[in-house]
């Protein structure tokens, strides 16, 4: 039996402009697809942050209930795929942009956006992980895909190492016996990422400031969360053969460099979507997360919040004071 009534964040246009709030809605205001589901977690990412506090333009139709990320358990399906009590999570998929988001305790879906929630995490460890997660494993996924990262070789760099993606990375990498650099701005968060797998730990301003177009070759790659000169000089110091994969612009949306490490390094620069990812690299993705990420290390990197408390959270992620990850507990 499903509520009459429950809670959502909605974003709407007030007076021209993006504003969220929470909202009373019932199932007959959800949008007509094929799976309806109870959420009982969802997540605050870099995204939602943009979202949430109107600083960036994320929701392209409104009124939009935000979230990109849900766990829950199918309540009704139209779908053959789909039956009431299968435990699922989405990630992307326009959530949020295109199409209502997981900020609601009820969501309905297109069947083809659910994933079955792996056997190894609870909706809230899957939560933890969430979109941040997901597309750390995608980072590593296309950094082994491409071939040159070698267990014990030269060192694999993490930007943004104390956010969402970065944690995860870093603690993925280590999983496989990487040898992990992570840069992070914020020095006290040195010994979380060292417990994380991390055997060096560099300062922001070392990447974030501009030089040669060629460096001393170091990285034999790197996952990049930051772009703009972070990544330029991450290009700039990777290994001839080496690649980054970028998925990421908490630091710009720039890319203020040369080609000289395509051209003259044979450096591979690697884009990770993790909206629109085929299923195939979605499943993957997850098989390598319910592998290779650890519960002990996983109880570490997040801590779990109420849904009232997301407004506060999505200011906070936008001024870099999250880290690690937010789980928000929508049964209440």
């Amino acid at each position: 039996m499903t509520a009459e009534r429950f809670t959502a964040f909605v974003i709407e246009d007030v007076e021209g402009k993006p504003k969220g709030g929470f909202k009373e809605i019932g199932l007959s205001d959800l949008p007509d697809h094929d799976v309806l589901v109870r959420v009982d977690y969802s997540t605050v990412n870099y995204k939602d942050g943009l979202a949430v506090t109107g600083k960036g333009r994320i929701a392209r139709n409104l009124p939009m209930v935000g979230g990109i990320d849900l766990a829950g358990t199918v309540v009704e399906s139209r779908s053959p795929d789909w039956q009431p009590g299968d435990a699922v999570l989405v990630n992307g998929w326009g959530l949020s942009e295109t199409a209502w988001g997981g900020y609601s305790r009820y969501q309905r879906l297109k069947p083809q956006w659910l994933i079955r929630r792996p056997a190894a995490f609870t909706a809230e460890q899957a939560m933890a992980i969430g979109t941040a997660g997901y597309t750390a494993a995608l980072c590593v996924d296309a950094l082994e895909d491409w071939g040159h990262i070698q267990p014990g070789g030269a060192e694999v760099l993490v930007t943004g190492a104390a956010g969402g993606v970065g944690s995860v990375a870093v603690a993925l990498l280590a999983a496989r016996g990487y040898t992990v650099t992570a840069s992070t701005g914020r020095a006290e968060t040195a010994d979380y990422l060292t417990a994380l797998g991390a055997t060096t730990i560099i300062g922001r301003a070392e990447l974030a400031t501009a030089g040669a177009p060629l460096q001393k070759e170091r990285w034999g790659g790197a996952v990049d969360s930051v772009g703009g000169t972070t990544l330029v000089t991450a290009l700039a110091q990777t290994s001839y053969g080496g690649a980054v994969a970028a998925c990421g612009l908490a630091g710009s949306a720039d890319l203020p460099g040369s080609v000289f490490p395509f051209i003259l390094r044979s450096v591979a620069l690697l884009g990770v979507d993790s909206v629109m990812a085929p299923a195939a690299k979605r499943q993957k993705a997850w098989d390598r997360l319910a592998r290779d990420l650890k519960p002990e290390t996983l109880a570490g990197v997040y801590s779990v919040e109420p849904f009232t408390a997301l407004p506060d959270l999505a200011a906070r992620i936008i001024a870099g004071q999250i880290r690690g990850r937010v789980v928000l507990d929508l049964r209440g």
